[in-house]
């Protein structure tokens, strides 16, 4: 029961991770898209870099053996925050692709990173 609580406690980490560094990375590159494609102020550089700096961090805190593991998971929470950004920063709706999609990179993301291994 101990370990069943454990791992529980481990994805829980993780995705709270995980989503914090979504939100960190996506709001960094949305200040060089700002920049560069909507004409914003250079100023919008400094924030996105910090932003950045704190996504990259907040990754050495996922509880893995691996970089590349962590990485490959992450991917999976990335996709499901860019839709997330979509819908409630440039208020377009994501169509049901966007949703199965994303879906499909969420279940693959668990598999990668919570997958028994000897």
């Amino acid at each position: 029961m101990k370990q069943k609580a454990e791992g529980f406690e481990r994805a829980s980490v993780t995705y709270i991770i995980y989503a914090f560094a979504a939100v960190f990375e996506i709001a960094g590159c949305f200040a060089f898209w700002a920049w560069l494609k909507l004409e914003k102020s250079i100023w919008w550089l400094a924030p996105g870099m910090v932003s950045l700096v704190l996504f990259a961090w907040l990754l050495t805190l996922v509880p893995s053996e691996v970089a590349g593991r962590t990485f490959a998971a992450y991917g999976g929470i990335y996709i499901l925050a860019s839709l997330l950004w979509l819908w409630l920063v440039e208020a377009r709706v994501p169509d049901r692709y966007d949703i199965g999609g994303a879906l499909i990179c969420l279940a693959g993301a668990s598999l990668i990173l919570f997958a028994p291994r000897g």
